[in-house]
């Protein structure tokens, strides 16, 4: 199983994918075995990856990136493509772990503060019987933490890695050094962490549906609104972009 083509939004490709989708593709590469990155995207990444090309090359040769933002299906729709749906990180956590339960899948939760991956693990174990989380450490993203990151994972033989560092850090990093860890699936995973331990509160859904998540963020982390001032930025590009 493959992922459908991607439409490409300012040259980050992004996969139309639904949920349903990206769980049976991260059951696909699991059993093919390969290591294998999902990213997310959302305007504010993509705005992100054109000043970075670090960036920019790690989203363009991840092997899954999901819509994880409205603003990129009204851009996909600006080309006259659909992306079926949001498929975002927080949400869909909760989603990966239903199925890893089922299936049998392990998971490690890596990032996010202190003690925030062992509490999101009493979480997702508490609410999904029968889901293994084989390790969850804090770390960084640090090249010097790395050693003792890639000792404790390896030696839990993760089939999936969810990585909370934020973006671009969580992406840069795993593709450093997915090959390495063992993991079938890594993927970041933002502020899932954050939402799932009760951190961070979430948009209420509401406002989700009407697409002002970003506006909740705003409100709620008034520190982010230099990053939010990439919005208005992306749908100028998108506006005065060939495709």
């Amino acid at each position: 199983m493959h992922p459908p083509p991607a439409i490409h939004i300012l040259d980050v490709p992004v996969h139309p994918v639904t949920y349903a989708g990206f769980l049976d593709l991260v059951a696909a590469f699991i059993a093919e075995g390969r290591p294998r990155q999902i990213c997310t995207a959302n305007p504010e990444f993509v705005m992100t990856a054109r000043r970075n090309p670090q960036f920019m090359a790690v989203l363009q040769k991840a092997d899954l990136v999901l819509p994880d933002g409205a603003g990129l299906l009204w851009a996909a729709r600006r080309q006259g493509q659909v992306l079926p749906e949001r498929v975002t990180g927080s949400d869909g956590i909760y989603y990966l772990a239903e199925r890893a339960a089922r299936e049998g899948w392990a998971l490690y939760l890596l990032g996010a503060g202190p003690g925030v991956a062992k509490r999101t693990a009493d979480i997702l174990t508490q609410r999904y019987p029968g889901l293994r989380v084989v390790g969850t450490y804090a770390g960084t993203p640090a090249d010097e933490d790395y050693p003792a990151i890639a000792q404790r994972i390896r030696s839990a033989r993760p089939d999936i890695l969810l990585v909370a560092y934020g973006a671009p850090k969580q992406d840069l990093w795993i593709a450093q050094h997915k090959d390495d860890l063992g993991a079938a699936v890594s993927m970041g995973v933002g502020g899932a962490f954050d939402h799932v331990a009760g951190v961070r509160r979430r948009a209420p859904q509401w406002l989700i549906r009407l697409n002002l998540e970003w506006l909740w963020r705003l409100a709620t982390q008034p520190w982010r609104w230099r990053r939010q001032l990439d919005l208005p930025r992306f749908v100028w590009a998108v506006l005065h972009s060939s495709g």
